[in-house]
């Protein structure tokens, strides 16, 4: 699993590194993005939102959002 922490950092930052995880990753394997912006969640969730990835996004403290993504392909 690789876990990217992204605190502090705006759009688009997070959502390049999100990218280029994904493109280094083998299927099935799970990255975790860990974001403080609410518009990250947002774009990476617009980004990949034809993606066959799955993708999870869940707040987990009050404006901490986890976001999870397994590779399909």
């Amino acid at each position: 699993m690789i876990e990217i922490k992204c605190f502090g950092d705006i759009c688009p930052i997070p959502l390049l590194k999100i990218k280029n995880a994904l493109k280094k990753m083998q299927n099935n394997e799970t990255l975790i993005a860990i974001v403080d912006h609410s518009c990250v969640a947002e774009s990476v969730r617009d980004y990949y939102k034809d993606s066959p990835n799955e993708m999870f996004f869940e707040e987990v403290m009050n404006g901490v959002w986890e976001i999870t993504i397994t590779k399909i392909s």
